[in-house]
């Protein structure tokens, strides 16, 4: 895994027979400058690129992700809101796992290197090149637990965490 340039992903693409486009290009340096620890879907990544006055179709969109991620230039994420999500797939010390609530969809990183140790001894006993290794916890917050999950919550419920993370972002989008 390495961290990807345009001009690397460039290579990485024609080297298997594609080609860099403009919109994969794009798509790349929205990664690029994400803040840390988000993640995007691919309807996010669309909004993020409209939004900067740039088109891409959102079949594009998937397309492009779905590659990217087959390439292992972006993790594919499994994050409990019913669809997936995309980071880069950042190498070795970046490399992090997910704590995930399936009540508020609150995700928190973590880093455990002996998950990949293991990962990586399996994968060369076996003969294969890893790409990504990733677990996924999925969890009920503290909160939601305080709250009574699952019976005593509504369902439109979202913990204080995330909402306060949510009014943090819309701020440093302002």
């Amino acid at each position: 895994m390495a961290n990807y340039t345009a001009s690397s992903l460039k290579a990485e693409l024609n080297s298997r027979g594609w080609r860099m486009t403009p919109q994969r290009e794009k798509i790349l340096h929205v990664f690029q400058n994400l803040p840390k620890g988000n993640h995007l879907s691919a309807e996010e990544l669309h909004a993020v690129v409209e939004k900067r006055g740039e088109s891409i179709s959102l079949s594009t969109i998937y397309r492009s992700v779905k590659l990217m991620a087959r390439m292992g230039i972006l993790r594919e994420l499994e994050l409990a809101e019913g669809h997936k999500h995309y980071e880069l797939n950042q190498p070795y010390p970046h490399h992090h796992h997910h704590v995930v609530c399936i009540q508020c969809n609150n995700t928190i990183e973590f880093r455990d290197d002996t998950i990949l140790k293991h990962s990586l001894k399996q994968c060369k006993k076996e003969g294969f090149q890893l790409i990504d290794c990733q677990l996924t916890v999925m969890t009920i917050c503290p909160e939601a637990l305080r709250m009574g999950w699952p019976s005593a919550l509504p369902t439109d419920w979202c913990c204080t965490r995330v909402i306060s993370q949510k009014e943090t972002e819309q701020d440093s989008q302002e």
